[in-house]
């Protein structure tokens, strides 16, 4: 797979040093990598990709890039690169170093570059920005070399190449293909604008899998659900915004009665019950409910159906999404995404009913039907 990426039009913002806040403290990543990665097992070290490719994702999701490629190198390194805007290079103020030096030594854009860079024996950065290539090294979270500038070029993003270091991945150092291009094919399914490849180097014969889902989440529950008994065909879809937080779901009823619901925030999935998911499900169920009520579909002595029961048969995917941070110095949003969510798909899902009555009907039936 070659390293290009084709060119994106919709560069528009410029992505720049005023943008970058620097907290110190990076060197505490060596001594606690558990605090950053979780342990050091081979959970840990793949966590390590995860981190790069956030960075990656990030660019997508503010719509300054569209292709993310994913490589392991024969050697058992990891490189990724995208088309975004590329890195900030000039000085950054108050390190009075440049501004690519903060983002892999400081504790900036969050935590998951420097993190990466403080665990591996080589990380090296190559910056296409500008119609220059800057490129700089780093091992153990430390300045190998200064950026300098290496030539000409019209493409733009960044590609990041590091080696995990042994002397804190002591179980092993060797990367899952399968686990990777899971996550890969997961991620593509959550940002259906964006194409995402895994190539495997190692090894004679190299694997390579692309990944671009047009219909997105869509394509994730028609995955999940292949090769089971439907209710009915159609995927209820709905998206909508709010104060900057954003929400797709898609559901589709089966015959059975397992339910099966997959919540992610931000691509991460959340496997333990959060707030939104809690938000989402409150929603859910006051307006089947509500629609019910208003249309006489239960009987006045009737009791509400729970959710529990609403739920039964159900596959679902949700994605929410919103910045992470707030103006040029990145500070922590403070959302309250719970309340967006369950406000937000209330009145999104209770229209949906009042617009498809036969979809409500037969939800209805199958909930009331396994009481």
């Amino acid at each position: 797979m070659s390293e290009g990426i084709k060119d994106t039009s919709k560069l528009t913002n410029e992505f720049d040093i005023s943008q970058i806040q620097v907290l110190e403290g990076a060197e505490a990543v060596r001594k606690r990598p558990g605090m950053y990665i979780g342990d050091t097992s081979a959970q840990g070290l793949h966590h390590l990709v995860w981190n790069i490719i956030d960075n990656s994702i990030d660019e997508a999701l503010a719509g300054f890039a569209d292709e993310i490629n994913v490589i392991v190198e024969a050697d058992n390194s990891i490189t990724v690169i995208d088309n975004g805007r590329g890195i900030p290079v000039g000085i950054q103020e108050k390190t009075g170093r440049p501004a690519v030096e903060t983002v892999f030594t400081s504790f900036c854009f969050g935590d998951s570059v420097v993190v990466v860079n403080a665990l591996s024996t080589k990380l090296d950065v190559t910056i296409y920005k500008e119609g220059k290539i800057h490129y700089q090294e780093f091992t153990r979270g430390k300045v190998m070399t200064e950026l300098i500038m290496m030539g000409d070029t019209e493409r733009h993003g960044t590609k990041v190449h590091f080696v995990p270091d042994p002397e804190i991945f002591k179980e092993t150092v060797i990367f899952d293909f399968e686990k990777l291009k899971n996550c890969v094919n997961k991620l593509a399914f959550l940002n259906r604008d964006l194409k995402l490849s895994i190539k495997d180097k190692r090894g004679k014969a190299h694997k390579l899998r692309e990944y671009h889902y047009e219909d997105g989440i869509k394509s994730y529950v028609e995955c999940l659900n292949l090769n089971k008994t439907v209710l009915f065909d159609e995927l209820i879809f709905i998206e909508g915004k709010q104060q900057k937080v954003m929400i797709e779901v898609v559901m589709q009823y089966l015959t059975g009665n397992h339910s099966n619901l997959m919540s992610f925030v931000n691509n991460v999935y959340t496997d333990e019950e959060g707030l939104h998911e809690f938000g989402f499900k409150t929603a859910f169920a006051r307006a089947i409910n509500d629609y019910a009520k208003q249309n006489k579909l239960l009987k006045e002595n009737e009791k509400q159906l729970t959710i529990e029961k609403i739920f039964e048969g159900l596959t679902a995917v949700i994605s929410i999404k919103y910045p992470k941070y707030v103006g040029e110095y990145r500070i922590k949003h403070s959302i309250d995404v719970s309340t967006i969510t369950n406000c937000l798909f209330y009145n999104l899902f209770d229209k949906f009913l009042m617009e498809n009555p036969q979809v409500a009907k037969r939800i209805l039936e199958k909930s009331h039907f396994s009481l």
